[in-house]
Order: structure tokens, then C-alpha cells, then sequence
């Protein structure tokens, strides 16, 4: 939330942090990033799928993304999609400088926060690019 202010958040704080502890985390592959014991990011998976990646701003651009990135890679070398939101910057030069590329661009209308998005696909290992 802090980190895309323009976007228009459908649920509370509380409600995001109840979902990713009780509902995202038990419910599928979890890569949670922790410092002195203190949890800094995590990036959730599904097969062929990143469907979240999450650093503590405070954390940013010290390889934590890029080590979860890595992990994630190697568990699904097949390839792997993703979904960002166009205005999320810093979040599009991550995916791009990690291979993904760029394969449709949304007008907002099929998520719940209304924000044009974009799906990026990296083609995995030997895949082309």
C-alpha cells in the first residue's frame, strides 16, 4: 500500500495482512525472506506462477527480491507469469531486469483494484531471451 500510493486498495491493512497470513501462506508455496529473526519479504507461488512478491520497503535493493526471485526460478524452470500493475515502476524494472517480459497489458477491468496491470511471462530455462 505504501508503496503504490495511487492505487486505490479495496481492502483494509488488516484485511491484506489476515488474507496473507491466513489464507495465502497456509495454501500454497511460500518463500518468506527473514533479518535478525524479523520476517522482510515473501514471494508466493503456484506452478507457472509468482502471485506475490512483497519486500518491506526498508529492504528494497539489497538482493532479498533477487534471492526469492532466484528460488522461484529454480522451482519452476519451466517458466513462470505474473501479474504487475502498470504504474508499479520499480516493480517493472525488477521483473524486467529478471527476464520477464511483457505479454499483454490490462485495462484494470479484471482485478479488484481497477488498476490497468500487466501480465509478464519469463520462458524459463532455454527459453528464448
Amino acid at each position: 500500500m505504501t508503496a503504490m500510493p495511487s492505487i486505490v486498495w479495496p481492502r483494509s491493512a488488516a484485511e491484506i495482512l489476515g488474507y496473507v497470513g491466513g489464507v495465502l501462506i497456509p495454501s500454497g508455496d511460500v518463500l518468506v525472506a527473514e533479518e535478525e529473526g524479523a520476517v522482510v519479504g515473501y514471494i508466493a507461488l503456484k506452478p507457472g506462477w509468482v502471485l506475490q512478491l512483497y519486500l518491506r520497503p526498508d529492504c528494497w535493493r539489497r538482493g532479498i527480491g533477487s534471492a526469492l526471485m532466484a528460488e522461484a526460478k529454480a522451482r519452476f524452470p519451466e517458466g513462470l507469469a505474473l501479474y504487475c500493475f502498470q504504474v508499479n515502476a520499480r516493480g517493472r524494472a525488477f521483473y524486467e531486469k529478471h527476464g520477464f517480459e511483457i505479454v499483454a497489458l490490462g485495462d484494470g477491468s479484471k482485478n479488484e483494484e481497477g488498476a490497468p496491470d500487466i501480465l509478464y511471462r519469463w520462458a524459463g530455462v532455454g527459453g528464448p531471451g
